[in-house]
């Protein structure tokens, strides 16, 4: 399982890098939501392409929306 979420934990890290972009968000504030949104996007795909498949809390995690906690769960490499 561990290697499945690679893509999904990618994402999240991404997610993160993305928003602490400050400089990117002065620069360009309009570019840097649409970043934010396709990031979004990406997760939720990915998150759908594992529902099923994934232990439970990290399903209440995604579909809650909190992504801080999601990869701090798949960080941890807890399996159920």
């Amino acid at each position: 399982m561990d290697k499945a979420l690679d893509p999904l934990a990618h994402l999240l890290r991404q997610r993160l890098t993305l928003i602490a972009d400050h400089a990117f968000r002065d620069r360009d504030p309009q570019a840097h939501l649409e970043a934010l949104k396709g990031i979004f996007e990406e997760i939720q795909r990915e998150h759908e392409s594992l529902k099923g498949m994934i232990p439970p809390r990290l399903e209440h995690f995604l579909s809650g929306g909190s992504y801080d906690k999601a990869l701090a769960f798949i960080d941890q490499g807890t399996g159920s």
